[in-house]
């Protein structure tokens, strides 16, 4: 079999590329090794850089149909008697534009749209249940059933998660960064008003809620490294109550959980792989930066990467110019913005991560500043969205610490917001003046 591109890993990033190749009339094979809907948790919040880039595929509506879209994050710290002591507002409405919401799809209906829309194009194939065994020269080793595939293509491009047989294949290995707390992760039903997220925390405990479409919730639970087992031996109303401590508001819906059996363990992990290209194979999301699902960025992340990559394989081959060596430009746009990412991430990761009084107060002045200051509000809310990246500096610290005062800036405009947007010529810079 030959095609002009390959796809390891028929996930959401995977699958983005797969869609965009397919428009642009490049052949692209996928290749998935999973036959139905995996029941281990994925990315199910879509910010709005996303958004932007599935407009741009002309699925915008479709998904925001089949999605809850979230404005506001309700950042709720309670005190050691579990009464309110401080409530801020991350707000998407900050973000000019169209783009100024996130999403929550459930992840399998957010594949499934994609796929759907590749699969009207004759140049996008789908090989389901087939596992790449290895990649070497310009050919690809499948395994499907009984049966063993030779997949050879122009470029080969490696979706398929952290345990990525194209990064082996490239020779690039990765150093793990790992963190004291894992996360108890379930989806139950919520309350049709409850339409917005929320992350509760006090000085020892976290919750995060993120409501999905059909009147459910998504929930993460921050635990201890190493509790899981212990708590999977209490019955199950000790983890309603775990839940209902913490946000009343859910009590007589998270008791529809019944098994423990449902309720995932989610390992928090990040890496950063040195590079993302290598010849003609290029890696992307999971396979190329694993990054704390704090802020829930991994399959964002991934969805930027085939956009950025997509336009380029898609422009390499309009124009002739075919060479490998022009897939620099892919890690030229996304090495540095998906760092930024990692790190805001991780520090995010680091402030809900020791159990002390004194780290509770920092992180509540800090959120609360963080609103209350305009540009801070925006940068935070780019930075998150993916639209833009605005990086903090000197001054942002001392205010988010109490040593200067918030600012009052009235020269925050849309038209100055929208200055640090990322633009085309950011996004494609191999466009300008026929670079490529």
């Amino acid at each position: 079999m030959k095609t002009d591109v390959f796809i390891s890993g028929g996930g959401v990033g995977g699958l983005t590329l797969a869609l965009k190749l397919a428009q642009r009339g490049v052949n692209v094979t996928v290749a998935e090794r999973l036959t139905s809907k995996t029941p281990a948790y994925k990315g199910e919040l879509l910010q709005p850089k996303s958004m932007q880039i599935f407009d741009g595929l002309g699925l915008f509506e479709e998904i925001e149909e089949r999605s809850n879209e979230i404005k506001v994050l309700d950042m709720l710290e309670l005190s050691s008697t579990l009464a309110v002591r401080d409530q801020s507002f991350l707000d998407y409405s900050v973000l000019p534009g169209k783009y100024n919401a996130a999403y929550m799809a459930h992840h399998e209906e957010l594949k499934s749209i994609l796929r759907e829309a590749a699969s009207q194009y004759p140049n996008f194939s789908y090989l389901g249940g087939a596992t790449v065994k290895k990649i070497d020269g310009n050919a690809a080793h499948l395994q499907k059933g009984k049966e063993k595939l030779e997949v050879q293509a122009d470029y080969f491009i490696g979706a398929e998660g952290r345990a990525s047989v194209t990064r082996k294949a490239m020779d690039i290995e990765i150093k793990q960064t790992t963190y004291n707390h894992h996360f108890l992760t379930v989806t139950f039903p919520r309350a049709e008003n409850f339409r917005d997220g929320k992350i509760i925390s006090t000085y020892n405990r976290f919750l995060g809620l993120f409501p999905l479409p059909d009147n459910q919730v998504r929930s993460v639970y921050l635990i201890p490294e190493g509790d899981y087992q212990e708590l999977k031996e209490k019955p199950i109303s000790h983890f309603h109550k775990l839940y209902t401590d913490l946000a009343p508001s859910i009590d007589g819906y998270v008791q529809q959980l019944q098994d423990w059996k449902k309720i995932q363990l989610m390992i928090p992990v990040m890496f950063h792989a040195p590079s993302y290209v290598k010849e003609n194979k290029v890696i992307i999301g999971d396979a190329a930066h694993a990054v704390h699902p704090m802020a829930g960025e991994g399959m964002n992340m991934a969805i930027q990467d085939a956009d950025v990559l997509g336009e380029l394989l898609a422009d390499m081959a309009e124009s002739g110019k075919r060479s490998p060596e022009n897939l620099h430009w892919f890690e030229k746009v996304r090495y540095k913005r998906a760092e930024h990412v990692i790190q805001l991430s991780h520090l995010s990761a680091l402030a809900y991560s020791f159990p002390f009084r004194t780290v509770s107060y920092l992180r509540t002045r800090t959120v609360e500043r963080m609103e209350e200051d305009p540009i801070l509000h925006f940068k935070q809310m780019l930075n998150v969205s993916g639209l833009g990246m605005w990086k903090e500096n000197v001054r942002d610290r001392f205010i988010q610490g109490g040593i200067m005062p918030v600012r009052r800036s009235r020269d925050l405009t849309s038209d100055t917001k929208e200055l640090k947007y990322f633009t085309r010529e950011e996004d494609y810079p191999w466009k300008v003046e026929g670079l490529l």
